[in-house]
């Protein structure tokens, strides 16, 4: 429960025998798709789905490969949409306004764009839009951890230090070892799948979007930022302070750009 008195309820549905758990939080507001990144789980939009409710009932699944949803055995762009839709039809939604950071972002406006009925407006955090480095993942450092320790502890120390990010993320596991919450593989798979030309799927759409550009990220340069505002119609843009993190290194201000640009919205 946030200071709102809203409830976060998870929940879970199937999909082709697969579990895709999810965080709802719930309220009479309009709804909002919520999808994280690589590394990160649904729980990251809790003080985000604070700061908008009751206006606003947030939504953040665990993607696939993520927190307490299961693994897959592919991890495209194709594949994180049709979760994102499946999920929508689960809970009974038309339409929401979709936001995502990263990786989830391009999620974000993938689905506008190739769902544009389903989707009112977008809000993309340091959402890239066109990576054709094929070289290592940017995330390769994570293949030097182990998925699983038989006690938290050895976990913990096995990751050195992404233990003060990840430490309160790690699940038990039912032999009574420990894991984390994304195996290390999948993730640089997924990774990898972000990468190519996506300018098509960002500006295909003309719903009101937000872009946040983060002044010291490691991912968008600011004229990166500015190109990819400029260049997709009725798109504004919010920038805040931190790194590629922006809406963990400065919750307050992402809090208020959000706000801000849904109170636009008819």
């Amino acid at each position: 429960m946030n200071g709102t008195g809203v409830t976060a309820i998870r929940g879970e549905l199937h999909i082709d025998g697969r579990r895709l758990s999810y965080l709802d939080f719930g309220g009479p507001g309009r709804p909002l798709l919520a999808l994280h990144g690589h590394l990160y789980e649904g729980q990251t939009w809790a003080q985000l789905a604070e700061a908008l409710a009751p206006q606003w009932r947030v939504i953040a699944p665990d993607q696939r490969g993520h927190g307490d949803s299961d693994r897959a055995a592919s991890y495209t762009r194709d594949d994180y949409v049709a979760d994102a839709i499946a999920l929508l039809d689960h809970l009974g939604i038309e339409q929401a306004v979709t936001l995502g950071h990263s990786g989830g972002a391009i999620t974000a406006y993938q689905i506008a764009a190739r769902h544009p009925e389903r989707v009112s407006a977008i809000v993309s955090v340091e959402g890239p839009v066109c990576d054709l480095d094929d070289g290592p993942s940017a995330l390769s450092f994570v293949l030097s951890m182990p998925y699983t320790a038989p006690d938290r502890q050895t976990l913990l120390a096995a990751i050195g230090p992404l233990a003060p990010m990840l430490g309160d993320k790690l699940r038990p596991t039912a032999d009574g070892g420990w894991r984390l919450p994304f195996h290390p593989q999948d993730t640089i798979t997924s990774e990898q799948g972000t990468h190519g030309d996506h300018w098509a799927d960002w500006t295909s759409t003309e719903c009101p979007a937000l872009f946040v550009l983060a002044r010291n990220s490691q991912v968008i340069t600011p004229g990166e930022g500015r190109e990819i505002v400029a260049r997709r119609a009725n798109t504004r843009l919010a920038e805040l302070d931190g790194d590629h993190f922006a809406h963990t290194t400065d919750p307050d201000g992402f809090a208020a750009a959000v706000k801000d640009f849904l109170d636009t919205l008819g």
